[in-house]
């Protein structure tokens, strides 16, 4: 536990210092705190410290979780970000237990969150996932497809897009610059801005902060190695 708070001191304190770096206050940056392939405990461990926004990269390993910490006193204020790959029979799973998005990589996946999104709950908030070196490797919308997928999102109910989110290649030192700029193109055309990018790991994310990131999402510094 100790070691534990300790790392949520650093990550936050690092945090704070590179927004404050950048021009920009240590508020407007959300710690997603990456807790795939750790236990319920860690997640209630640091609940208890303040943590509210937690991400998974698996379904059945977030609904699982989810079960075991369902009558924890401070459930209902946890927030649930998914952001691994998306399966197409999964999205009714996604759509009903989380309330972020963060992988929304193609037309299919954006219309099966939209339709399978629970009426008696707010919109899900997702972000469109950018493949920007055009690494076959990796999921993510080109640059050709993204007129017609911000379209689709802008258009489709029970959804509501907030912004943009990519990996990065590890060499790819202009990536988050990039991504902003890309974003900021966007919304130059937009009659309501996106207002949010999702970039940065435990790895990088300063240098995500300091290009205009609002949501970092880390694991391995935050909860140590697996």
């Amino acid at each position: 536990m100790k070691a534990l708070e300790a790392r949520f001191l650093s990550i936050h304190s690092q945090i704070a210092a590179a927004a404050t770096a950048a021009g920009r206050s240590p508020d407007a940056v959300t710690l997603v705190a990456v807790s795939k392939f750790h236990s319920a405990s860690s997640i209630a461990a640091l609940a208890a410290l303040g943590q509210r926004d937690f991400a998974e990269n698996y379904v059945q390993e977030a609904l699982s979780k989810q079960e075991i910490l369902a009558h924890h006193p401070l459930f209902e204020q946890m927030i649930w970000h998914f952001t691994g790959p998306i399966q197409s029979n999964k999205t009714r799973a996604i759509a009903t237990h989380f309330s972020w998005v963060h992988s929304v990589d193609r037309p299919k996946i954006a219309e099966r969150l939209s339709a399978q999104r629970p009426d008696e709950l707010p919109a899900l908030k997702i972000f469109i996932e950018v493949n920007l070196d055009g690494e076959s490797t990796k999921s993510g919308v080109t640059l050709a497809q993204m007129p017609e997928m911000l379209a689709l999102c802008q258009r489709l109910p029970r959804i509501e897009l907030v912004g943009l989110m990519a990996i990065p290649a590890p060499t790819s030192t202009d990536a988050f610059v990039r991504l902003a700029q890309i974003l900021a193109q966007i919304n130059a055309n937009l009659p309501a801005p996106l207002p949010m990018l999702s970039m940065g790991m435990s790895a990088d994310f300063i240098a995500a902060i300091a290009a205009g990131s609002t949501h970092v999402r880390i694991g391995t510094a935050l909860f140590g190695a697996r």
